[in-house]
């Protein structure tokens, strides 16, 4: 998609060599027909519209930066009211307007948040309030001295039985609340996380909606002390929002303002269970790790289409006489390249089938069926970190496979990369995460000879008998290419793994010991699990009705790049535990390339189909048309060190080096 008409497309023959109906994949990367449509109306309104222009954020000093990102949160919110648009198109809005800003917490955890935690009546309330941003909320649960461990939170909320308060208190330094988005000077609210005190005894750490500023003049309340944290990584990305830290000195709430779903406590001080199961708050979990794996997919897709596209129109070398050659028809860059496209699309379907666990899961705690809460748990953590990982890497990669012009802010791949890269860390930091997958591994692989049936992600472990005899029959390259080949491939080396991990830590008479012996071994399992299921789902996906002509064909290669290149990848875990022999290693290397020749005419047609507009992905490398040196050339000269011939700096500093009178010199 371009928002320019009437100009020279540099891509055309790419797009004229594509195999595969590039209308029909846009639907399905979409998710569907009306998703498309929706998704495509919000792209062209936030492209189209002037006030959400990208020029010159490059060069704004940072409160420029951040006024300039509130304008455009302004905006938005003002065409959403204009327009009438639907929760879900003003959320697509938001995310095509493509800036990171002070109100992406509001939307995305402090209302999520009231809603899985708060009871019917606090919702009544400030749901409302929250909708039409009569206030701004934040979500205040990691300290300055604690991160992932929940326990170790010092801030505390104590009940005072006189006033039917609660009093919130930060008591050390590293109890201030720190990294917040919006918190430091936008949020007039946050929910704070702190531990529960009544009458001197501790009932866990929950969440309390506190006001920070004065809905009149925005001045912060008694009590309250707010900080930014300072400039983060990179000139752009997150430096648009007040990421803050949070002081409360003695603050008190209603007792109301406690998020009390889950756990009441009474006007009389005692704690009760409120009779909503204490695993409903699992939803609002499982809620935000489904965005973030489906986030991936579309930060990934973005470093990929400006890659892929570059690519093919930068050459380099291989010619004395005529063109040289595109830098994409060169094995190595392909062999760097169409496995990032292929992950991009693999994580695009696990993400579809994530929201649905979602919805699956949302349902089942209603039922009061907890039955596959630890699966799920397991499942989405471990997808969180296999997607954000890769995406992370992936984007450097692409501005690697860019040469220089990647390292320019115009490329949009660094701004790119800084934005992203916190995934990695926030919401679980991802090696936390995945030691919390291998403690469910291990929890599993104990149950094996139980009778115990498995479904779902592990439902493989029922077939441990069969996975520790198997085989893997591939003989010659094509073999790859058979999905019950791969899966079963997989499957072993998962298996294997984790008995390997369970064995080992049968060893130590303190489990938590050999826990922390051989956590790096257990790490190794738990990813080689998560790969295991993006895998099958992208098998899964592929046996599915897909309409479009080629289309399936695209995936079924891109599908077997995904798999083939984590076997490459991690070809020691696959020979270590005999789950392919190194010949087959050598197979699937020979697969590989024939699969990357198969993909090649079709490489810029899979990027269009993710139906980027030059807005979104904001990168004179990536423009629909191709036209990439010219766009530099004219992105450079809107520099303000373009805009004087003679530098500030040259009287002072520059004129006496060149005038000085060196004597004796050496040089």
């Amino acid at each position: 998609m371009t928002e320019t008409e009437g100009v020279v497309d540099y891509l055309v023959d790419e797009r004229r060599s594509a195999e595969f109906d590039v209308e029909a994949m846009k639907i399905l990367w979409a998710g569907g027909k009306r998703q498309f449509d929706v998704t495509d109306r919000m792209a062209r309104l936030a492209a189209t519209d002037p006030e959400f222009k990208k020029d010159g954020r490059i060069h704004q000093g940072r409160r420029e930066f951040v006024k300039n990102s509130l304008r455009k949160v302004a905006h938005a919110w003002k065409l959403t009211n204009q327009l009438s648009l639907t929760e879900e198109e003003a959320s697509l809005l938001r995310y095509f307007v493509d800036e990171p800003s002070s109100a992406d917490i509001h939307w995305g955890m402090f209302i999520p948040a009231i809603k899985g935690q708060g009871t019917d009546e606090q919702q009544q309330k400030w749901l409302p309030l929250a909708y039409n941003m009569q206030i701004m909320g934040s979500y205040a649960q990691t300290e300055l001295g604690h991160g992932s461990n929940i326990r170790g939170l010092e801030t505390t909320a104590t009940f005072d039985h006189m006033t039917d308060e609660f009093v919130l208190h930060s008591p050390t330094l590293t109890s201030r609340k720190w990294w917040p988005g919006g918190l430091a000077r936008v949020s007039t609210h946050a929910i704070v996380y702190a531990r529960l005190i009544v009458d001197g005894q501790e009932h866990g750490v929950h969440g309390f909606i506190v006001q920070l500023r004065s809905l009149d003049d925005h001045q912060r309340l008694p009590g309250v002390f707010l900080d930014d944290i300072g400039m983060k990584f990179g000139n752009g990305g997150y430096n648009a929002i007040d990421n803050g830290c949070l002081q409360l000195d003695h603050v008190r709430v209603p007792r109301d303002h406690m998020l009390m779903r889950v756990v009441q406590v009474m006007r009389e001080g005692k704690v009760v269970e409120s009779g909503v199961p204490r695993q409903l708050i699992y939803g609002t979990m499982v809620f935000v790790r489904q965005m973030i794996v489906n986030d991936a997919s579309r930060f990934l897709s973005k470093a990929v289409c400006i890659a892929t596209r570059y690519s093919a129109v930068r050459r380099q070398f291989g010619s004395q006489n005529g063109l040289e050659t595109q830098v994409i028809d060169y094995k190595t860059q392909q062999s760097r390249l169409f496995p990032l496209l292929a992950s991009a699309y693999a994580f695009r379907i696990v993400g579809e089938w994530v929201s649905w666990l979602y919805t699956d899961v949302n349902e089942r705690l209603q039922a009061k069926d907890f039955s596959t809460l630890p699966e799920v748990h397991a499942c989405t953590a471990g997808l969180k970190v296999v997607t954000t990982s890769v995406t992370a890497d992936g984007i450097e990669e692409c501005r690697k496979l860019c040469g220089g012009h990647g390292y320019l802010v115009s490329s949009g791949l660094p701004e790119l990369f800084a934005v992203y890269v916190p995934a990695c860390t926030y919401e679980g930091d991802n090696t936390v995460l995945l030691l919390q997958v291998a403690r469910f591994l291990m929890k599993t692989v104990a149950k094996l000879g139980s009778g115990e049936p498995f479904a779902g992600t592990i439902a493989y472990m029922g077939r441990a008998e069969h996975l520790m005899q198997s085989r893997c029959p591939v003989r010659k390259a094509e073999d790859w290419l058979n999905p019950d080949v791969v899966i079963e491939a997989f499957e072993a080396r998962s298996l294997r793994m984790s008995l390997a991990c369970a064995q080992n830590l049968s060893r130590f008479s303190d489990p938590d010991e050999g826990f922390l012996e051989l956590s790096t071994d257990l790490v190794g399992a738990a990813l080689a699990h998560c790969q295991l299921i993006v895998v099958s789902k992208f098998i899964e996906k592929l046996q599915q009705d897909i309409p479009g002509d080629g289309v399936k064909e695209q995936l079924q290669a891109l599908c077997s790049i995904y798999a083939l290149s984590i076997v490459n990848k991690h070809l020691g875990d696959f020979l270590a535990t005999y789950s392919i022999t190194p010949k087959q290693g050598s197979l699937a290397q020979d697969a590989l390339r024939s699969l990357f020749s198969k993909v090649r005419p079709n490489a810029v047609a899979l990027v269009d189909a993710f139906n980027h507009t030059d807005h979104f992905l904001g990168s004179t490398l990536g423009r629909y048309d191709g036209n990439v040196y010219a766009s530099l050339y004219e992105e450079a000269l809107k520099d303000p060190m373009n805009q004087t011939e003679v530098l500030d700096g040259y009287q002072e500093y520059v004129r006496p080096i060149l005038k000085m009178q060196v004597r004796n010199s050496r040089l």
